[in-house]
């Protein structure tokens, strides 16, 4: 049991590490851009690439990263409803970054 707690005591620490929690940003920074566009699929009309929402993923996305998922699925969902609330301005002005975004991205042709 000592040696439980003392594995789990430096898992702990290495989590507060800056080099885990640096990992961790850029994670969260990629899952809030890629949600950010899966959100905006139905609000947007718009028809995502699903090869290319892969082959990004595969060059953004950490082999190791576990979280990326659950957060890209908490943001996903998060702003499908906040986007549902647009004004058609602010609508209008989304879609319009969102186009440019996407496509730079590979995600639409």
């Amino acid at each position: 049991m000592p040696r439980l707690q003392v594995a789990a005591s430096f898992l702990l620490a290495l989590s507060f590490s800056p080099a885990a929690q640096a990992q961790n940003l850029d994670s969260m920074m990629r899952s809030q851009e890629l949600g950010t566009i899966l959100a905006s699929e139905k609000i947007c009309d718009l028809t995502l690439n699903h090869a290319g929402i892969e082959a990004w993923i595969a060059a953004n996305v950490a082999k190791d990263d576990l979280q990326f998922a659950s957060s890209l699925n908490m943001i996903t969902q998060g702003l499908t409803i906040q986007f549902s609330e647009f004004s058609a301005a602010s609508k209008t002005a989304h879609c319009a970054t969102v186009r440019m975004t996407a496509k730079t991205m590979g995600l639409i042709d």
